[in-house]
């Protein structure tokens, strides 16, 4: 793991601009940071995977809510689908211990780093031993690598990468990988949110899909992940505190938009990797199309775009 040596502070004739910078690095609390990054948390989560709750996550899906094609109903022992446990095995804790944003600390480090983005990922699966409806499973969740960037430049970021490891309960080998990236800054840090370009994208689909994510949309996924994030709940917070214009689409909700637009078109598709990135915030009340173009027999460019034709995730996905 990288860890971060602090500069003597010992030395004082050092000119203006870099005390300054000495002092901005005196207020990121590395001490706390580098011994978080040393001994970072872990933790184990049981769940089920109930028919409520995921017949809940069904009828807040376009491309399974009956508007599209005729509603089909999860039952008992079916195979779990892909990337639906995002709706499962989530950190319980009473609201006096959420931080101010309304997330919960998590796998998140200390303070001054409380601002967090969702910044991609990647889920393997093992189709011979999947995860199921109606059973129980447990997450095992670690820090995987732990960086600190961007410090010398004044523009401090702590990136993470969290791994998860699902196991159906009675069963050794993990049913499902996943690894996701989080981005952390200071709390003060300024707001700068330009539209990043992304290229060398596909110049047409094979499969696409498109709908609107609404307010109705992202409080139903909210409470599906118990998530009181109020970057995707409070028009006013995100536009004042965040610097957005509207609420955001949850990551992992796009993420798993561009797995269903892949089995919504490709039915009898088993999904072996799929690895995503986050390219822009994807704003509420906004039409996004899921695009997917194979490139081979097994694997496929995914992306998704708004209406203003911002590109908001990219992702490959490999069949078996």
């Amino acid at each position: 793991m990288l860890l971060y040596c602090r500069s003597a502070f010992r030395v004082v004739n050092k000119p203006l601009q870099q005390r300054a910078l000495l002092s901005t690095q005196s207020d990121l609390n590395i001490e706390a940071l580098d011994k978080w990054i040393s001994s970072p948390p872990q933790a184990t989560l049981d769940d089920t995977f109930t028919f409520e709750h995921l017949s809940d996550l069904y009828i807040t899906l376009p491309t399974r809510d009956g508007t599209r094609k005729p509603y089909e109903t999860p039952h008992h022992s079916q195979r779990l689908p892909y990337g639906h446990h995002l709706a499962f095995f989530h950190a319980r804790q009473p609201e006096s211990r959420l931080r101010e944003d309304g997330t919960d600390e998590d796998i998140s480090p200390p303070k001054p780093f409380l601002r967090r983005m969702w910044a991609g990922g990647s889920i393997t699966w093992d189709n011979s031993n999947p995860l199921l409806i109606g059973h129980k499973a447990k997450a095992f969740s670690n820090v995987a690598s732990a960086q600190k960037k961007g410090f010398e430049k004044g523009r401090p970021m702590v990136f993470i990468t969290q791994r998860i490891e699902l196991t159906v309960g009675g069963k050794s080998k993990p049913s499902v990988t996943e690894e996701r990236a989080h981005v952390y800054f200071p709390e003060n840090t300024e707001k700068k949110h330009g539209v990043r370009e992304v290229k060398d994208l596909p110049s047409s689909a094979d499969f696409t899909f498109r709908y609107t994510p609404t307010p109705v949309t992202l409080f139903r996924y909210s409470a599906l992940m118990f998530n009181a994030h109020h970057i995707h709940l409070d028009p006013v917070y995100t536009q004042n505190k965040e610097g957005y214009a509207e609420r955001l689409v949850h990551g992992p909700l796009t993420a798993l938009m561009l797995l269903e637009n892949v089995t919504f078109n490709n039915s009898d598709a088993q999904l072996k990797r799929f690895e995503y990135r986050a390219t822009n915030p994807l704003i509420v009340n906004r039409e996004l199309t899921l695009n997917g173009t194979w490139t081979s027999n097994n694997t496929a460019t995914l992306w998704c775009v708004d209406q203003e034709g911002v590109v908001g995730m990219t992702g490959l996905v490999q069949l078996e």
